[in-house]
């Protein structure tokens, strides 16, 4: 047997300010761990599967690089 009660929020608010320390903490916990992403993603796995520059783009920066740093010591 199912019972549905509609509770507007600031009633809700006010029996959760009522429960005890105890089951307070309990909802605390309960409401954390559903918020929590279910997977955690790796940063290295998310690096290793970015963008790679190519050899011409690389040769590019690299002439820009260099363009660059003789302007400045002129």
């Amino acid at each position: 047997m199912q019972i549905h009660v509609d509770i507007e929020f600031d009633q809700l608010l006010k029996i959760v300010r009522a429960l005890p320390q105890r089951q307070l903490k309990q909802l605390k916990a309960e409401i954390e761990k559903e918020s929590k992403p279910s997977r955690t993603v790796d940063l290295e796995t998310i690096l290793l599967k970015g963008p790679v520059a190519s050899k011409k783009q690389l040769d590019t920066i690299e002439n820009n690089r260099k363009a660059i740093n003789a302007w400045r010591t002129k």
